[in-house]
């Protein structure tokens, strides 16, 4: 990277992680961020009314715990009052309970994005797990490549939505750049990384992708599961009309990916090709039916989605 003004040393740090029931790789994930050269000057743990020892571990281990009522959490809003507890940060790390930060130079690399005084939002590079599948190891070679860089708004043109994409199971913000813009948009679906990231290329900050901190995190998802994500993601679109109209629409991007996974699951035999087929196809139809979700009835819609709760009124439990 180039152009660097600043000094990530000198930065406040703060670590900013939801949790709900853990389990016992929290106690991995922990040892994890004590081994962490740069230590975050705050790490806020905001639990969803765990019933095992997530919060007890985290307090015990000398980190912020808050706790709000599962009915109360949502992607972007709990994020965003994250954020305004940690006021007193510079650069605010999110991550998720099944992110392991894979070596201890982890959080001191992503800072360093930071030096460029442009940049307001830079994110890691995800490896799979020991016991991720090869479609769920594809996932994460196509989305997080082994060179770094950094994207402006105009390399939408190239890049199309994928100039957009970042991720907070391990992601950094520049706190009073995200701020000013109004945090992480509130209601979310999913994808409020995504949504907060093409709002700070649109106002002309850089994002940049460091392939030198990485965490372990991969999900070994059925085709079921597929279905249901993707769903929610053309929910998403249909409903952020502005992101695709701006950056461009996903079928170039998912046409490439179909192609570099059947490719990939030559290697692994045919049951993993025609597996690697089942996924497309729900894949496919989940975001079809997404994007229509509105003309569906909210009881299908609940059933379909892998948030159901979100389509409940508000107010309701």
């Amino acid at each position: 990277m180039t152009g660097r003004s600043a000094d990530a040393s000198t930065m406040r740090l703060g670590l900013l992680v939801p949790t709900l029931n853990a389990g016992p790789r929290w106690v991995e994930w922990l040892a994890a961020l004590a081994s962490q050269t740069r230590q975050p000057d705050r790490t806020l743990i905001i639990d969803s009314s765990s019933n095992d020892q997530t919060a007890e571990l985290a307090r015990d281990a000398g980190l912020e715990v808050c706790s709000i009522a599962r009915t109360d959490f949502d992607h972007g809003g709990t994020r965003l009052w994250g954020l305004q507890r940690l006021n007193d940060c510079d650069v605010v790390v999110c991550m998720t309970q099944d992110a392991l930060l894979s070596s201890p130079e982890a959080l001191a690399r992503l800072l360093v994005a930071f030096e460029q005084t442009d940049v307001a939002a830079a994110y890691g590079r995800q490896l799979p797990h020991h016991d991720a599948t090869p479609l769920a190891t594809h996932a994460r070679q196509f989305n997080y490549p082994a060179r770094s860089h950094v994207v402006s708004y105009a390399d939408r043109q190239q890049l199309g939505i994928k100039t957009a994409f970042c991720s907070n199971s391990f992601s950094a913000w520049r706190r009073r750049d995200l701020m000013a813009l109004g945090g992480f948009p509130q209601r979310t679906l999913l994808a409020e990384d995504m949504l907060a990231c093409a709002r700070l290329l649109q106002a002309g900050f850089r994002v940049a992708y460091v392939a030198d901190a990485c965490v372990a995190h991969s999900h070994n998802y059925p085709a079921t599961a597929e279905f249901r994500r993707y769903f929610d993601t053309g929910a998403l679109h249909a409903g952020e009309p502005w992101l695709l109209h701006s950056f461009g629409q996903v079928a170039g991007e998912g046409l490439r990916y179909v192609r570099s996974e059947w490719r990939s699951m030559r290697m692994h035999g045919r049951i993993w090709q025609w597996r690697s087929l089942k996924a497309s196809g729900m894949k496919w139809l989940g975001y079809q039916l997404g994007k229509r979700s509105r003309r569906l009835p909210r009881w299908l819609c609940q059933r379909l989605s892998m948030h159901p709760r979100w389509w409940q009124p508000p107010g309701r439990p």
